[in-house]
């Protein structure tokens, strides 16, 4: 068993926002809007996509910093100090994050899109779904696990070190894995647009945020925490303008295939139980805290569906499979983790009864 005594606790559980709570409801609410738009006006909507820089969609550009920005104010890269203090979880996060999920999701992708769902899903589409279900399975999650973590009483600074750490890998191993992994698939992405993606919407968002977060801390603590209170909403409602945007474009495909979701979301589904379970089962082995075992699981089973979405756009555009893929991370990323809390939670008395043997 690991008696490494940790810290008190900074903070306690608290509940979350009515954003995060019902993001289900509003990406919902974002298909049926995007849909109609995209077929009552299209005009308006093809002008937006033809605003375009080396590919770069300019309005989902800056629409993804925003989104993005906020997210990033929240890590502390000084946190990576820390890592050493929990060295087992910290290495079940990475195998998990790093060495399972983006691998175990290419071949559910393989197994589903191209043999299970083939006869049912567009034509001509498998790669590019593929595509999107490993650009989300690459991302690990970088703002939401703090809300998860808060659920499951994690140890505060245990999340806040795995999720620096998290990002510091992410910065470097994004692109070779998406690369590899997208391959293996066979399919082709130019590397200079995936490091163009990597560089947009992973180098510059972690250097504009790290150099807010310090000017504000400079002024002190009280002032980072009413920044990240006022600019919270800003994020989500990028989001939800982008995914207006997204599904303006996706209005014709979905209408053909109103299943397309549901499928796609099998793989999703299985990924996040399976990475959840896996990493939950390590620590309890390895002897693990359950204020340790929690944000560890939690952060393997979800995903910075931003930063997917993004890539996603970037790479293969707006009316791709892949695309769409990745918004179904975000349609079914509350319930399905709200459902992954619930189950760590209750589970507490038997994880500490085999920690303790």
């Amino acid at each position: 068993m690991n008696t490494t005594t940790l810290p008190a606790r900074a903070e306690s559980p608290a509940p979350m926002s009515v954003f995060e709570r019902y993001l289900t409801v509003w990406v919902l609410l974002c298909i049926v809007t995007g849909i109609a738009l995209g077929q009552l006006l299209p005009g308006p909507f093809q002008a937006i996509g033809r605003m375009q820089v080396a590919q770069v969609n300019l309005p989902v550009g800056l629409l993804i910093w925003v989104m993005i920005i906020p997210m990033l104010l929240k890590v502390d890269f000084g946190a990576l100090h820390q890592v050493r203090q929990h060295w087992r979880g910290i290495g079940v996060t990475l195998f998990v994050n790093w060495a399972v999920k983006p691998f175990s999701m290419a071949l559910l992708g393989w197994i589903f899109v191209r043999h299970v769902f083939a006869p049912y899903l567009p034509a001509g589409q498998a790669d590019s779904y593929i595509a999107g279900l490993i650009l989300l399975a690459a991302a690990p999650c970088t703002a939401m696990v703090f809300v998860w973590s808060r659920l499951t009483g994690g140890h505060p600074l245990f999340t806040l070190s795995q999720v620096a750490l998290n990002d510091t890998i992410m910065v470097f191993a994004f692109a070779p894995i998406v690369a590899l992994l997208l391959g293996l698939s066979s399919i082709t992405v130019p590397w200079d647009t995936l490091l163009t993606s990597v560089v947009l919407y992973i180098l510059i968002p972690v250097a504009i945020a790290q150099a807010w977060r310090k000017g504000l801390l400079a002024k002190g603590q009280a002032a980072l925490e009413a920044a990240l209170a006022k600019i919270g909403p800003w994020s989500i409602t990028a989001l939800l303008a982008t995914l207006v945007l997204l599904f303006a474009f996706q209005g014709e495909a979905i209408l053909k295939q109103p299943l397309v979701i549901a499928m796609l979301a099998v793989p999703i589904l299985i990924q996040v139980f399976f990475n959840s379970a896996l990493a939950y089962g390590l620590n309890r082995r390895l002897g693990e805290s359950h204020s340790v075992a929690c944000p560890s699981a939690l952060i393997g089973a979800s995903n910075f569906f931003e930063l997917a979405v993004a890539a996603a756009i970037s790479l293969f555009g707006f009316e791709s499979g892949a695309a769409l893929a990745t918004v179904v991370g975000v349609l079914i990323e509350v319930p399905v983790m709200l459902l992954v809390v619930r189950v760590v939670n209750r589970s507490k008395g038997w994880y500490e009864a085999g920690a303790m043997r």
